[in-house]
């Protein structure tokens, strides 16, 4: 039988900046010196935040965790390439691409705390996504909608390796493809879905090559090189404001556990974990910056004491934050008017967990005036009031 070939194709691997942080000037992208710098600032406080975090679970003070230690370049390179109004659609593990793009890590906390605030969308930044692989399709109907507009912005939105084989990645793409959305596929192949490594989870060579299915673009980079991640998501971001969605396999490692709540011994050895040390984003980087005159051990030290400081101050706040909720509002943020059946659920919580003030603020309240939002009102205020404790302290720490 002849057959005649109908298709080709090839993924283009970029790497900047190799293991020992020398710099390739055709793959570099134009950044000035302090923009390097605040770079290495934005991976170290990165690190250092979700070390204390993990900190504070272990103590009992915080909820489960989602560390992005190793993944630094990745997240801060691609988010820093992002303009302030492009909508970011992260999954539970953008730790970095957060801070990157301005949010405070007594958010990230509260989040991690339970607290509803912390999943409030802000700054073009939608919450974390804990179901594997649902929120490119946010991105996807963000990016049509840009297109529709004729706007020129682009969503970007971030998965992990194990996303890739949920049918949700793939009609992301899909659509984004026919339908020209304004969308970047940006997916940290930190080698583990979960315990699962990433050699048995497809007979797929490359991640980048699933874009092909779709159309669209896909390209491979290093992903433990900030510099290789900047100039490869710049690229990206530019076509998709154009209508011409890409797909960008960043190649990490996931250096922690994939949450707080699992012991990653139990399922890699250390002689993988040793290999991937010798690539560290920071280590390299900061290799690069030393050679360049940028970086020296003073300089160094002073940003080590501003991050301590920085994430101190964060931490307590988080903490002060935590002490005024009210457990009762999650359930004010599920439906717009709450059902019955939910409503005896959030009065079954109240009993059980001793909610005076609140209890003692609806007696007396009918149903139909609860359902008319009665009670929700009493909660704004509670929140209204934290909120403005909230800013009385960044005023103060600003001055």
């Amino acid at each position: 039988m002849v057959r005649d070939q109908v298709a080709d194709f090839s993924v283009e691997y970029v790497q900047a900046l190799d293991e020992e942080g020398d710099l390739d000037a055709a793959q570099a992208p134009d950044v000035d010196d302090d923009q390097l710098v605040e770079m290495y600032r934005l991976m170290r406080l990165s690190r250092r935040a979700d070390e204390r975090a993990i900190a504070l679970q272990r103590r009992g003070e915080s909820g489960t965790y989602a560390p992005a230690i190793g993944q630094e370049a990745a997240q801060v390179g691609s988010a820093i390439a992002m303009t302030p109004d492009e909508w970011m659609v992260p999954s539970f593990r953008e730790s970095a691409a957060f801070l990157t793009r301005g949010a405070p890590f007594h958010r990230l906390l509260w989040y991690a705390m339970g607290m509803e605030e912390g999943a409030e969308v802000a700054d073009a930044n939608f919450p974390p996504a804990i179901p594997v692989g649902t929120q490119p399709l946010h991105a996807a109907g963000i990016g049509w909608g840009h297109e529709i507009a004729g706007e020129r912005k682009a969503a970007l939105t971030y998965f992990g390796d194990g996303a890739t084989s949920e049918g949700d990645v793939y009609e992301a793409m899909n659509v984004s493809g026919a339908l020209d959305a304004h969308a970047v596929f940006f997916c940290q192949n930190n080698q583990w879905a979960i315990s699962t490594p990433r050699e048995t989870q497809t007979r797929a060579e490359t991640l980048a090559q699933k874009a092909v299915a779709a159309g669209i673009e896909g390209v491979q980079v290093d992903g433990n090189d900030v510099l290789g991640v900047l100039s490869v998501a710049r690229d990206a971001l530019e076509s998709a404001r154009e209508g011409d969605p890409v797909f960008v396999e960043a190649l990490t490692f996931r250096r922690s556990m994939h949450t707080t709540s699992d012991d990653p011994s139990v399922y890699r050895t250390e002689e993988q974990e040793s290999e991937w040390e010798t690539r560290d984003p920071i280590v390299r980087f900061e290799a690069y910056l030393r050679n360049e005159g940028l970086l020296d051990d003073d300089r160094v030290d002073r940003i080590t004491d501003e991050i301590e400081e920085l994430l101190a101050d964060e931490i307590d706040r988080a903490k002060a934050g935590r002490e005024q909720v009210v457990p009762a509002e999650m359930f004010d943020h599920v439906f717009a008017e709450t059902p019955p059946e939910l409503q005896r659920q959030r009065e079954t919580f109240e009993r059980e967990q001793g909610d005076g003030e609140v209890a003692s603020a609806e007696e007396g309240m009918s149903g139909e005036e609860r359902a008319a939002g009665g009670e929700v009102s009493g909660r704004g205020d509670v929140r209204e009031e934290r909120e403005t404790s909230e800013d009385e302290e960044v005023s103060g720490r600003g001055e």
